[in-house]
């Protein structure tokens, strides 16, 4: 249980801890495995911090609220965080969820580095209290279209679930497509089971089939039906949204979950630093930790700098995201504004295209590299 501190007032040096918020889904219906990989990075950076001495002599402590996928859930969060006086927020996987607390941050004043999530609109009007390191849902998405029409798809199938995520990748997709000559069909998966998927793309001879839905359900069973449906051998299954980059999707998959080209945020080769911390939550998480672990210790990573040149002052913690200049896992980390983004935005991020390769479905490779997000 962690000790409410004082409400924020003058600097300490009575070595009291400095607290960030972190938001993490940790419980179903989120991503479990997701949250996990991202409070693994989030912690590993805090230890590290604290082993070369905390933020101007004061110990840096995570704060953690699960948000188990829900908007409502991280809101209630973010209201006890900001009481209990935490310096700022950080985590969140989930765009909805990371779009709720967001807003409510801003509304409370509360500075937010956002992990993970990538919708475009993160919050209603632009505002200075948040700042993203994923990229945007605009600019990874039409990366992965350049990928589609370039592996010569050009009638592409989505299996999308409502949400507004899911709504707002197959807008972006459609938008990009469509004037290149690819044709974007939806398919609601609120109506159809796993076998009508197949029917469905069989009659609307599609060459890709992309999952816009929740793992491990209804993804899973998708891949299977399609995979051992002899009509459909031929087709492509893409899952934007990352569902292979974790273990579990070849766990339950098999020899089924290579060739499925996804979306992560990481370079070609990680420099000393991210190879330094490679080996360490590998050895933590007891698997090869993915982008989003590397997410996670960066967001720590640019906090702890602002704070030690800052201090705890939530104003000035705001102020500063224009003049960071950080070197994390996957590169130099500085934020700016980017057009059509109401977020201070790491415009630089790297963007991949990746599968897991069908001789060894242990080991990816990369498809298609991206480029820097277009500032204003």
């Amino acid at each position: 249980m962690n000790t409410p501190p004082s409400p924020p007032g003058p600097e300490r040096t009575d070595g009291s801890s400095v607290q960030i918020g972190a938001l993490v889904p940790l419980t179903r219906p989120g991503w479990v495995a997701a949250g996990q990989h991202l409070l693994a990075g989030l912690e590993l950076a805090v230890r590290e911090v604290n082993d070369a001495g905390g933020v101007v002599g004061r110990p840096l402590e995570l704060v953690v609220r699960d948000t188990a996928a829900d908007p409502q859930q991280a809101t209630a969060a973010v209201d006890e965080l900001a009481r209990l006086g935490v310096a700022a927020l950080a985590g969140e996987y989930h765009s909805v969820v990371a779009r709720a607390a967001a807003g409510r941050a801003d509304a409370l004043g509360l500075p937010f580095l956002c992990s993970s999530a990538v919708l475009d609109a993160l919050t209603e009007q632009p505002t200075e209290w948040v700042a993203r390191l994923s990229p945007p849902q605009s600019h990874g998405w039409q990366i992965y279209a350049d990928f589609l029409l370039s592996a010569g798809h050009s009638r592409i199938a989505v299996a999308a679930q409502p949400s507004v995520y899911w709504a707002s990748g197959t807008r972006i997709l459609r938008d990009y497509l469509a004037p290149r000559g690819g044709t974007v069909i939806e398919l609601d998966m609120s109506a159809l089971t796993p076998a009508a998927v197949c029917d469905e793309l069989v009659g609307n001879r599609a060459t890709a089939l992309l999952l816009l839905v929740g793992h491990p359900e209804p993804a899973v069973p998708i891949v299977k039906s399609v995979r051992r449906d002899q009509r459909l051998a031929e087709i492509m299954i893409g899952a934007p949204a990352g569902q292979p980059e974790f273990a579990e999707w070849a766990t339950l998959l098999g020899d089924d979950s290579a060739g499925v080209p996804f979306l992560r945020y990481l370079p070609e080769r990680l420099g000393p630093l991210g190879a330094r911390v490679e080996k360490v939550l590998r050895e933590r998480l007891g698997e090869a930790p993915s982008f989003v672990a590397f997410e996670g210790y960066d967001t720590v990573a640019v906090l702890a700098d602002v704070l030690r040149s800052h201090g705890a002052d939530r104003a000035r913690t705001a102020e500063s995201w224009p003049r960071v200049a950080v070197e994390g896992t996957r590169g130099q980390i500085q934020f700016s504004r980017t057009r059509g983004i109401s977020v201070w935005q790491w415009a630089s991020a790297p963007v991949q295209v990746v599968d897991r390769d069908p001789a060894e479905p242990g080991r990816f490779r990369i498809r298609h590299a991206g480029r820097e997000s277009t500032e204003v």
